[in-house]
């Protein structure tokens, strides 16, 4: 590997570095109480480093988002593979439900706090991944209707459901309330349970 490309590489590291401790100093503290200078002293650089990376911690915080939603994309790459509207939203769901338990930081600061709206108005951002999600959402719930495989209904408040469903139980489930409800060990299949039940329960007669 030649000089420019380990340099290249180093700096890939370190960025990445200074991303996966902010998501966990974010989670652990809240956004508004971590500093820049708290990131640096966490991964043992100066803050001037880190100003080689990010312009500031609203921008640390975006790419924290952006590198979530990424890996919530690469978990949907597959969906145009079903045909079935219901089978294809059907997955979607439980690659959400999967993605929430298995990356809690991510989902945290995803679709928990509320910083990441915030800093977007700051940086005079869109929020693209977020809107990219939803709108693929949209679609399959278009698709079923126009299929006439779901009670027809606006294909906003349709989404809304299926989306606030799958929010509320990896909200609950990652701050451990849905043992409250059932035993710890039966809580993840539960949650896919009362998916299939939405699903169900949404399909046309």
């Amino acid at each position: 590997m030649g000089i420019v490309a380990r340099k290249e590489k180093q700096k890939q590291e370190i960025r990445s570095l200074i991303l996966e401790e902010s998501m966990k100093l974010f989670v652990e503290e809240g956004f508004s109480k971590v500093s820049v200078r708290k990131i640096a002293q966490r991964i043992q650089y100066s803050p001037t480093t880190l100003y080689l990376y990010f312009k500031d911690k609203n921008e640390i915080l975006f790419y924290c988002c952006e590198s979530g939603f990424k890996k919530m994309l690469e978990q949907n790459i597959a969906l145009a593979l079903i045909s079935d509207p219901i089978e294809r939203l059907h997955q979607m769901g439980v690659n959400y439900l999967n993605f929430g338990l298995e990356y809690p930081e991510y989902y945290d600061l995803m679709f928990i706090q509320e910083a990441p709206m915030s800093a977007l108005i700051d940086m005079g951002a869109g929020w693209s991944s977020g809107d990219q999600a939803l709108e693929a959402l949209k679609m399959i719930v278009q698709d079923a209707m126009d299929k006439g495989l779901v009670v027809p209904a606006k294909v906003e408040t349709v989404a809304m459901a299926v989306w606030s469903m799958v929010h509320g139980l990896v909200s609950l489930a990652i701050r451990q309330r849905l043992d409250k409800l059932v035993a710890a060990e039966e809580v993840e299949n539960t949650m896919h349970e009362s998916l299939d039940w939405l699903l169900k329960t949404m399909k046309k007669a």
